[in-house]
Parts: structure tokens; sequence; C-alpha cells
């Protein structure tokens, strides 16, 4: 099942087990349960001296393994075959059920095994899905410090009944004892501020007595962590304070245009940001979301939502942007069932069924073309008189038999059973006519909106929010620069955000020299 490279590899990877595994498989009768059978057997015999196989039958999902250490409570279970995007995945369970550490800092790791109470979780994921494994491997890593917290990670496609019966229509989904918990990429941190709700104000008071920063960058995606290596290396004090490290490039699938690599995936991109900023020993401050930015003659405080404040002499803005809202009736009420933004993510869900994809941009027409392969049928409706999408993409959709396109149309209504999307309306922008789709599954794809709500009334911004720089990244504000897709820069590019992270810095560094 694996080919000889990754075999290869594997047993590299395999040679830091240090416990003795067990890999219990729950077959069936199926083809699936073969397949997995073959990739267990091929596992063991790359680490015959640690890792042992043993079929079990248990009146549970099929086909299923659990990763146990024996002669404990450690353990991992996956539903499913975790190949794909969850490879990697199954690969850091069978290493750190056999000991061999998690990356997790001293205090995480603490924090953890200090939960009261037991957790059973179970995620359901897909295998396309680029958000999965970060919540995966984060409460597994979870179980096997802390046994008390059980993890299961179901593929939603294999078990498609439970899918419909628990309504899920976005991945990663994450329940806890039976009830939801979360959607959406999720990290370790990220899940123990939800389970240990007093660490949230013992964060706070900690970032709050954090001395003053010469630069302290907001945001960290491209453009801030660019920002962030440029102003470290010039030796003075940096740091990055960010909701979510790497940004919206975390939620991209596939990197062509990033001169001098041929080809890479978002979660990779930034991770190897993150790697570079620490390098340097930026105080990286993660999940925390700015509230205010207040301006002073002397030093520019920035308050968070968990109550800290962080003072600097120079600050430099790159908080991005999100995905663009319908603004619509229904569109809120069934975001996440039904209402999606993530076609790799979530297309899987919707295998037969009808969907719509809403924009008719490079993104748009490129899901549509994703979802055309998984779905039964695609409508992509686009507010234009025509496609705004490269001619290449265009010809590609207009060639897939199961897509039908609309254009000069708008989407006025969701239509929902209470429980999920059932439809919606559009109205011919021609004939002012309103039409009616009965659908499953609605992706947005429009564009973007800054995130920029928390400046607006201290910094000059555009009709759409964008930050106004000039041409050293600064704004209105003394000591307040900004870069990247956050401000009034055009074309919103990884390689152009990080460009314009480096000479915002620059600019900030030159700032400071001249004015302490």
């Amino acid at each position: 099942m694996l080919d000889n490279a990754i075999k290869s590899q594997l047993q590299t990877y395999l040679e830091r087990v240090e416990l003795p595994i067990e890999l219990r498989a729950n077959l069936g009768t199926d083809a699936k349960s073969a397949e997995l059978k073959e990739l267990l057997l091929e596992i063991a015999s790359l680490r015959s001296d640690k890792i042992s196989y043993v079929e079990v039958e248990e009146a549970t999902r099929k086909p299923a393994f659990t990763i146990a250490r024996v002669g404990s409570d450690v353990a991992v279970t996956f539903a499913g075959i975790p190949m794909g995007h969850e490879f990697t995945s199954l690969v850091l369970a069978l290493l750190q059920v056999g000991g061999y550490p998690a990356k997790l800092s001293n205090e995480v790791v603490e924090q953890i095994k200090n939960l009261p109470g037991d957790y059973y979780f179970e995620t359901y994921f897909s295998l396309s899905c680029q958000n999965c494994p970060d919540v995966v491997q984060a409460l597994n890593a979870m179980s096997v410090i802390n046994p008390r917290i059980k993890h299961v990670s179901i593929d939603g496609a294999l078990f498609q009944e439970e899918v419909d019966r628990l309504q899920i229509m976005s991945v990663p989904s994450v329940y806890l004892n039976g009830e939801l918990f979360g959607q959406g990429r999720t990290s370790v941190e990220e899940i123990l501020a939800k389970l240990d709700t007093a660490s949230v104000e013992r964060k706070a008071a900690q970032l709050s007595e954090k001395e003053q920063f010469d630069v302290l960058v907001v945001g960290g995606g491209p453009a801030g962590a660019a920002a962030a290596v440029y102003a470290a290396r010039k030796g003075i004090r940096t740091g990055v304070v960010a909701e979510r490290f790497g940004g919206q490039v975390q939620d991209t699938m596939d990197i062509e245009n990033f001169i001098s690599v041929l080809k890479t995936e978002g979660p990779h991109l930034a991770t190897a940001l993150e790697e570079h900023v620490r390098s340097y020993g930026v105080d990286i401050m993660n999940l925390q979301r700015v509230s205010k930015l207040i301006p002073g003659e002397k030093q520019v405080q920035v308050e968070l939502e968990s109550g800290a404040t962080l003072k600097a002499k120079t600050v430099i803005l790159s908080t991005g942007a999100r995905w663009r809202n319908m603004n619509v009736p229904g569109e809120a009420e069934y975001k996440a069932r039904g209402v999606a933004y993530c076609p790799h993510c979530d297309g899987p869900l919707f295998k037969g069924k009808d969907v719509a994809v809403i924009g008719g941009g490079n993104s748009g027409v490129e899901a549509a073309i994703d979802l055309a392969g998984v779905v039964r049928h695609v409508t992509l409706i686009e507010r234009d008189e025509k496609l705004r999408a490269d001619e290449v993409l265009q010809a590609k959709l207009r060639s897939l038999p199961n897509v039908k396109i609309i254009t000069n149309a708008a989407t006025t209504e969701v239509h929902g059973d209470g429980q999920k999307v059932v439809g919606l309306s559009y109205q011919d922008r021609a004939t002012e006519e309103l039409h009616r789709l009965d659908l499953a599954g609605i992706f947005v794809q429009i564009g973007l909106v800054p995130n920029t709500d928390f400046a607006r009334d201290v910094l000059e911004v555009n009709r759409m929010g964008e930050i106004i720089t000039d041409d050293r990244g600064q704004t209105n504000v003394p000591g307040v620069f900004a870069a990247g897709d956050c401000t009034n820069v055009p074309y919103k590019q990884i390689i152009i955000a990080m460009g314009e992270g480096a000479k915002a810095s620059l600019a900030a560094f030159d700032y400071l020299i001249r004015n302490n």
C-alpha cells in the first residue's frame, strides 16, 4: 500500500519509537477493512521489535484501529484510513504513543496534565482537508500526555451515516462527550483555553507585565512574519501578537507562485514562517485578538480582547483579511450547516449532492472545478455579467458536464429547514426575476474584507476599510505602520505581503533611529 520511498522514510521515523506499541485493528469484511489491514501490517513490519499487530472484535466503528502503548492507558484511535493530509497525524501518533515527546512547551504540557475530569473527544475529518490535521494532532498529543483524555478521529466520508445523523457540514468538527465542542482549525492552546477558562486571565496578566517593545507586529501572516524577521535582525526588542500565526495562509491549499518554490501548501509555509521568526528569539504571543489601538507621543498601546495591554515604541499592523460574507438572510444562521468557505475541507461532505458556488473570480471557479469531481452538480453564481477568472480556468470549468454557470445574478437569501441548508434564492439582475435553487451546500468565494475594525477610528482607511499607507508603510499616525492585505496596497499576494512587511519594518527602524 505504501511505496518504497514512503516506507523508507517511515522506517527512519519509527526508529524513534522507544516504548512497545500495539496496533489493534477492528475490521469488517469490506474492502476498506482489507486496505486498513494491509497498511497496519506494513507499518508493523517496519519496526517489528517495538510494534505489533493484533485484531480485535469490538461493537464500534469498522474499519478502525487503536495505537496503544503496551501496559498503559495511553492510546490513540482512528476510525478510517488516515492517508492524504492525515498521514502525518498517523506518523506522529505512532511516535508519541511510542514515547517520542510532542513538540509542546513545558508550560502547555503541565497544563494538559493538570486538567481535571475525563474528556472523550471525537473529531470528524476529511482526507482532503488541510485544516483537519492540526486538530487531530492536537487532541492526539493531549490524549498521550493525559490518558484521562480520549480521542477518536473519524473519516467523515467513510462514516457518512454518522455525518448525516449529526448533520455535519463542516470539518473538522469536534465533539466532546457527545456535544459539539468546536469546528475549524484549532490548536492545543485554543483547546486548553476552552477547557481551562482561568488560563485566559492568567495569560492576560502575564502579557500586561511585558516590557515595552521597540517594534510590536500585530498579525502573524506573511507580512507580519517578514516584518518580525527584519526587525529582529536589527537587534531590537521585537514582539508579534497574532490571533493565529500564519493567518490566511493556513487556509490556502496549493501555492504555486511563490518564487523559487515550485509548489507548497499553506500550512507548510505557515510552519516555516513561524520557525524562521522564532529562530531570532522574537516574542510570539499567539491566540490573541487586538481590540483597540491607542497612539501616544512616546509609545503606542495595543489592547487585546483578553484584557491585556501591550506597549511599544512602534507598531506594524499586518492583520490581513477574512472571507467576505454575502450578508443575506440565512447566511449567518447556516454557517457550518451548509454555508461553507473551504471547498477542499468541506467538499467531501457533500458527495453525491447538489451545491452552489458564489463568485466567479479565480477562487470561485477553482472551487467549482474541485467540487465538480466530488458532488453531483455545481451551480456557479456570479453577480457580474461575465466570469472574472483566468481564461484557462474558465475553459476547464465549461468543459465539465455537471456544472451550470449563472451570471448577472445576485444571491438574495439562504434557505434552511432549521437544521441545514436546503437551497438559495437569487435575482436575475437584468429582469429582476427571482429564482430558487434546491441545494445541500453553498460555498462562498467572493473575496476578502480587511481586519481593521479595531483601528478604523484612529487610522485613515479607504472606503473598503483598508489602511492607507505611504510608500514606506507609514500610516497617518506617527510610529504606526501597516503592511499586507489589511492595507490599500494593490494585488493581495503572499510575496507582495512579505515585501511590504519587510519595507514597513525597515521604515519603523528608521523611525526609531530618528525619534529616539
